[in-house]
């Protein structure tokens, strides 16, 4: 049995062939597991690793070095609350309470029905903006008690929060593990660099100097 869906299963065939080398799609097909079962599981890392060549021991060491990758089941919604110096001294740690207290959970918990976890994070670069949090990686910046529950409350509702006028997105707010609702697919005609490093025998195209731009020798004599 394996763990991927059929559908998905093509997708990380394709990720792979954008690689010289298969383990180097390790990371990309740990995020297409994490947006398909909504963390990472043990049968994931089994079959990452059975279609990289790697050992699922080295496919947990990679990904457990990344925050967006979660070994175990979170909810829905992952609310970060960033408490680094900026947010701080703007209310962030009074944020992260209020999150804590209204969603009855304790930073790294995870609601009873299972549609909010809340997390303590680091700098989520937006200093600009603080204080800020962040729900499935989606940013609410220059937020109070107040916008954390409106935000809830339209996730609990079915609505979208985004189009109260989160940055960088729109419509619906997709569920934790789905990076982009937009997929790159690269023609085969298109790739470049999927070559083994031990079988490149020349310089890649973008070091080859072009002859258009080449210096003209035009009217030098020669030596």
């Amino acid at each position: 049995m394996t763990f991927f869906t059929e559908a998905n299963a093509r997708i990380a065939a394709e990720v792979i062939a954008q690689y010289p080398r298969p383990k180097s799609a390790v990371i990309p097909l740990l995020h297409l597991a994490q947006e398909q079962e909504g963390w990472v599981t043990r049968d994931a890392m089994v079959e990452v690793a059975e279609l990289t060549g790697v050992t699922p021991a080295e496919v947990l060491g990679t990904g457990s070095f990344y925050e967006m990758f979660k070994f175990h089941p979170v909810g829905r919604y992952v609310v970060n609350v960033c408490t680094n110096i900026s947010c701080l001294l703007l209310g962030g740690e009074e944020l992260l309470h209020h999150a804590e207290e209204s969603l009855g959970v304790r930073s790294g918990g995870t609601t009873d029905d299972g549609m909010f976890t809340v997390e303590e994070v680091e700098c989520v670069a937006a200093c600009t903006e603080a204080p800020c949090f962040t729900v499935n990686y989606r940013y609410f910046h220059r937020a109070d008690a107040d916008t954390l529950d409106v935000v809830v409350a339209d996730l609990r509702a079915g609505r979208s929060p985004l189009a109260r006028g989160a940055q960088g997105d729109d419509g619906n707010l997709p569920s934790h593990g789905t990076l982009s609702r937009l997929r790159q697919h690269i023609p085969d005609d298109r790739r470049a660099g999927v070559t083994p490093p031990e079988l490149v025998t020349e310089a890649p195209v973008w070091l080859r100097p072009s002859p258009a731009l080449a210096p003209s020798t035009a009217g030098v004599a020669d030596a």
